[in-house]
């Protein structure tokens, strides 16, 4: 049975952050003029005062000086910090190191976890997720992983092309995905290896994420064999690990953006007139606001489902598909409404809604398209009832 309650200490958690994010981070958004994401010293500003508000890294183990939430309790606290673009920053509970977090602790030796967990989840260093290429390689479909790993003497020789890695410009280290013989393995790449580089930052339309999104080259990049993530050959089982929590943090923390946008235009619709009335007594605006809190309340259910299955120890491959593709259409919905009925303030740069729209696109695209994500729902539907089909049979 499926239990929605909230506990005393997640509801109180929810509260300040919601708080924190209100009087705080958002009173800090006029000062984000950097290119990509925070800047350090605004970075370094909110996350010393999430920890003074209790809110920093709700997600990450007590061990390692965070709250220790589960699944559940994350998809209440990342919704409130998503109400803010810089919020999930601020919290620590930003990608992509809040999947390189999860996935480092899961994985990663005792060495390696202090090398380079520990100092990612105080928030003194940043990190990037190295698996997707440029055409032909590994994009929606990683089995066209075209970045190869060839042992060495004392290790390992990267060579490969990398397209669209967030955040790598400014990270301490990168998690990169690469082919052996045995199979696709991860490696830990520090920063300092000469033989990787940023060959440039991606002109991309959202630029909420520190660092950009960069096309990144490995030549001949040598790392010593406990540079290995996990074991070789298991790179896409390993992956699997991070990435369905990973896509559905995304969609807590898109969530929460979308409720921001939604609120702008309810505001804007009880205070402006038109046609002898307020907007929000028209049909069509009345209309549209209810679709997008239907569209709120759904994906809010379906972000609990999944996180629900991930806390009993399920793959959640399932949920979280379904999860995605409907998140990711709905919050482009509930921002396309609201600027709708906004008008021309929507679009301007006096309301956050023309930031907001920038930023919530590409989530249709990012972590899987929705198309690849109905893809696999349907195969799976099809297999589910192939299957009972030939039960009944039997």
């Amino acid at each position: 049975m499926i239990d929605f309650s909230l506990p005393d200490d997640v509801v109180e958690l929810r509260d300040r952050a919601r708080a924190f994010v209100a009087d705080v981070v958002i009173a800090a958004e006029p000062r984000d003029r950097s290119e990509h994401g925070l800047d350090e010293g605004l970075r370094r500003e909110l996350q010393g005062a999430a920890r003074a508000a209790g809110v920093f890294a709700p997600q990450v183990p007590r061990e390692l000086g965070g709250l220790g939430l589960d699944t559940r309790g994350m998809a209440v606290v990342f919704e409130e910090a998503g109400y803010s673009i810089l919020g999930p920053q601020a919290l620590n509970c930003a990608a992509p190191d809040e999947g390189n977090m999860h996935m480092l602790h899961l994985i990663a030796t005792d060495e390696q976890r202090d090398r380079y967990l520990a100092p990612l989840a105080a928030g003194d260093t940043r990190s990037c997720f190295a698996m997707t290429e440029p055409a032909p390689g590994a994009g929606s479909d990683p089995s066209m992983l075209q970045t190869t790993a060839t042992r060495v003497d004392g290790g390992w020789s990267i060579t490969g092309r990398k397209w669209f890695i967030t955040g790598a410009e400014g990270a301490a280290f990168a998690i990169c995905m690469a082919r052996a013989p045995e199979g696709a393995t991860m490696f830990l790449v520090d920063a300092e290896n000469p033989g990787w580089r940023i060959e440039r930052v991606v002109d991309a339309m959202d630029r909420s994420f520190p660092g950009g999104h960069a096309e990144v080259v490995f030549q001949d990049c040598r790392v010593p064999e406990d540079a290995v993530l996990g074991a070789v050959g298991e790179g896409f089982r390993y992956a699997q690990v991070r990435l369905a929590p990973a896509r559905l943090t995304h969609c807590m923390r898109w969530l929460g953006l979308a409720r921001r946008a939604l609120d702008t235009a309810i505001d804007r619709a009880g205070e402006r007139e038109a046609f002898g009335s307020k907007l929000a007594e028209l049909g069509m605006v009345q209309e549209r606001i209810a679709q997008s809190v239907i569209d709120v309340e759904t994906s809010r259910a379906l972000i609990w489902q999944c996180a629900w299955a991930l806390d009993q120890g399920q793959p959640a491959r399932h949920e979280s598909s379904v999860a995605k593709a409907h998140v990711g259409e709905a919050v482009g919905r509930i921002v396309d409404r609201a600027l709708q009925i906004c008008g021309s303030l929507g679009v301007s740069g006096d309301s956050p809604l023309a930031r907001i729209y920038a930023e919530v696109r590409p989530f249709r695209i990012y972590d899987g398209p929705t198309e690849t994500h109905h893809w696999a729902i349907a195969r799976r539907a099809v297999r589910d009832r192939e299957r009972a089909r030939a039960d009944v049979r039997a």
